[in-house]
């Protein structure tokens, strides 16, 4: 084996996906491609570094030239799970599969589980039905006011969030309310992976959600390659998301940010951190902002405002850090519904030390990503994956 890498820094781009996957008719996503179609919207993307990195050379992207000398290692990764969800995408990344999907709720929550709700909370529920972030303060947000009552609302992920305006519900009574709800969807007929506080501010016609937005978690089905570093010795940096999606399991130190810019803020600094380990960052305004709410104009801007921001990033790193950029699932923004999308998802491996790059072959299982940092760093295989450490030359 080469000499090992001291730092490998996972990057999940949230939702971008590349390409419909082979069993996309199950999902009823047929024909989704989320970076191909926002190219098209944006009438060409300019992502020159990305590029530089081979991702056009992956699938022909509108504006991106494929590149005869990729300076990274390329190529897509399939999902092997049953879901196309946020923690399951990331929960596979660790090295785990998810073959019973979570529960989604397209008509809302049962009545018995919301009457529950308002009864140990003390608090009526206004809405109980899928929405979009935004609009849903926006259509209830004045009753919420005039009322006291909670806004619960889902989406197309297995989530029930919780959105209350900070001077009407205190953050704190909002946290308790969110593990009250946690608790109740503990139980097996429910199997809501997240439950999410959702807190606001404004007036009616000019809310804003706040930074103060919590996620309750389940733990996952098993242990992860992060839990195996941590008991290993070995940081785990978790920066964005991360923490709440793996319910703190296999962290050791947690960065919260506020989007994708703090994000990558922040993960600049913990790139330049004299750590052993790894880092995992999740940049969240592709899928919440732009995926989520159709707008491939604002997420094409958003993804060269990402690219825009890795020349940093390459120059905080050393001989001894490799990046790996990726994501969970797909979100194609130009697609009916507001729903994810199954498809494949873009796998960039880069370091200082490459001399070059190159293709790589097809993953069968995102948890390819998990049993490359378990050979580096020599501790426990995951159950599912196979590395691909041995192809970075």
């Amino acid at each position: 084996m080469n000499k090992p890498f001291n730092k490998i820094h996972v990057v999940v781009m949230d939702s971008v996906g590349i390409g419909e996957a082979p069993d996309a008719a199950n999902f009823g996503d047929v024909g989704a491609h989320t970076l191909g179609h926002i190219a098209e919207k944006m009438n060409g993307l300019t992502m020159p570094v990305m590029a530089s990195f081979g991702l056009a050379n992956i699938e022909p992207l509108q504006g991106l030239q494929a590149t005869s000398e990729p300076k990274a290692y390329y190529g897509k990764m399939q999902e092997a799970s049953v879901g196309k969800d946020t923690m399951t995408g990331h929960w596979e990344i660790m090295g785990l599969n998810i073959d019973k999907p979570f529960k989604v709720y397209p008509d809302g929550f049962p009545a018995e589980l919301i009457d529950e709700l308002e009864k140990r909370t003390g608090r009526k529920v206004l809405c109980n039905q899928p929405a979009s972030g935004t609009q849903v303060i926006e259509e209830f947000g004045k009753e919420h006011m005039e009322t006291g009552a909670l806004i619960v609302y889902t989406s197309a992920d297995p989530v029930l969030q919780i959105a209350a305006h900070e001077e009407i519900v205190p953050l704190e009574e909002l946290y308790q309310i969110c593990e009250i709800a946690r608790e109740l969807t503990l139980q097996p007929e429910y199997l809501v992976g997240r439950v999410i506080a959702r807190p606001f501010i404004g007036t009616p016609g000019n809310f804003a959600r706040t930074a103060n937005r919590h996620d309750y978690a389940l733990k996952p089905f098993g242990r992860t390659t992060m839990n195996v570093m941590k008991d290993a010795g070995f940081d785990v940096i978790a920066i964005g998301k991360i923490s709440d999606i793996f319910n703190g399991e296999g962290v050791t130190d947690a960065v919260r940010t506020k989007n994708n810019m703090d994000g990558m803020d922040k993960f600049a600094e913990v790139v330049r951190r004299d750590f052993r380990g790894m880092s995992f960052l999740n940049l969240v305004d592709f899928d919440a902002n732009f995926g989520h709410r159709r707008d491939p104009l604002g997420y094409g801007q958003a993804l060269q405002e990402f690219d825009a921001r890795l020349p940093e990033i390459i120059e905080s790193m050393s001989a001894d850090d490799l990046l790996i950029i990726t994501a969970d699932h797909g979100n194609d923004p130009t697609f009916h519904g507001t729903d994810h999308t199954r498809e494949y998802v873009p796998l960039i491996v880069y370091s200082p030390r490459f001399n070059g790059g190159a293709e790589l072959a097809l993953r069968e299982t995102f948890a390819d990503i998990a049993a490359t940092i378990a050979e580096n760093f020599q501790v426990e295989a995951p159950p599912f994956g196979k590395s691909f450490l041995g192809d970075l030359k």
